[in-house]
C-alpha cells in the first residue's frame, strides 16, 4: 500500500466517525461494526502500518464513501453537517498536535480504558462513557467546540451523547494518524481529484 493509500485510508475513518455522529445525532442509527471500527482506533496509538489501526481498506467502506460523497461534484450526495464536522476535527486536531500535556492527558484515559476492557466489551455503555469522558475533559474543551446538530429525542439521550462523543474522540485519533502519514488540511482542496480517485480504487478492492 502507497502513502496516498494510507492518508486516504485514515481520512476515510476522520469521514466515517463523521458520518456515525451524523447518523446517530439525525435517526438515533448506526452500524455497530462501524462504531466498533472508529473505537479500536482510539485503542491502537503505536501501529506500525494504518492497516495495523482499521484492517483492510473494506472495513472503512463506509468512511471511505463519506469521502467520495462529501468531496465529490454530486452536490445531492453531500452533507453539509459531515463536512462540518470533519473540518471541525482537522482543526481541532492540528490544535491538539500543540499541546503536549492534553496529548498525555488523553493517553493516560485510553490506559485507563484498556484496563476497563478486561471486564468490558468496547461498545459496552460504560467503556463508552468513558471515552466520552476523555473528550469531554480535554478536546471540548478547545475552541472552537464542535456542535452536533440532530434531532432532540436522541440528542437528550445521555448513552447516545456518550457514543457521539467516543466517534468525535476516535475522528481525532485518526486525524492524528492522518497527519502523521503526511496528510494536510491543503490537500483535501488542492488534491481533491487524486483523493477522490484513490478512495474510489480503494472502494472496488
Amino acid at each position: 500500500m502507497n502513502r496516498t493509500e494510507e492518508q486516504v485510508l485514515a481520512l476515510a475513518a476522520v469521514f466515517q466517525a463523521a458520518q456515525l455522529v451524523h447518523n446517530i445525532a439525525s435517526s438515533g442509527r448506526y452500524d455497530e461494526d462501524d462504531l466498533r471500527l472508529c473505537l479500536q482506533g482510539i485503542l491502537n496509538t503505536d501501529p506500525d502500518s494504518v492497516q495495523d489501526v482499521f484492517g483492510p481498506p473494506d472495513t472503512l467502506r463506509t468512511g471511505l464513501q463519506a469521502l467520495v460523497n462529501q468531496l465529490g461534484t454530486m452536490a445531492n450526495q453531500r452533507q453539509v453537517e459531515i463536512a462540518r464536522y470533519v473540518i471541525a476535527l482537522l482543526h481541532l486536531q492540528g490544535k491538539l498536535n500543540k499541546n503536549p500535556a492534553m496529548l498525555e492527558q488523553i493517553a493516560n484515559g485510553i490506559e485507563r480504558v484498556r484496563g476497563q476492557l478486561e471486564h468490558y466489551d468496547l461498545t459496552h455503555t460504560n467503556v463508552l462513557a468513558n471515552l466520552a469522558g476523555i473528550y469531554s475533559d480535554t478536546i471540548s474543551t478547545l475552541t472552537p467546540k464542535i456542535m452536533v446538530n440532530g434531532e432532540q429525542q436522541y440528542l437528550s439521550n445521555p448513552d447516545t451523547v456518550s457514543r457521539i462523543r467516543a466517534l468525535l474522540l476516535a475522528g481525532i485519533r485518526a486525524g492524528v494518524l492522518w497527519r502523521q502519514l503526511g496528510g494536510r488540511r491543503w490537500q483535501i482542496l488542492f488534491k481533491r481529484k487524486r483523493l477522490i480517485d484513490t478512495a474510489q480504487q480503494l472502494l472496488r478492492q
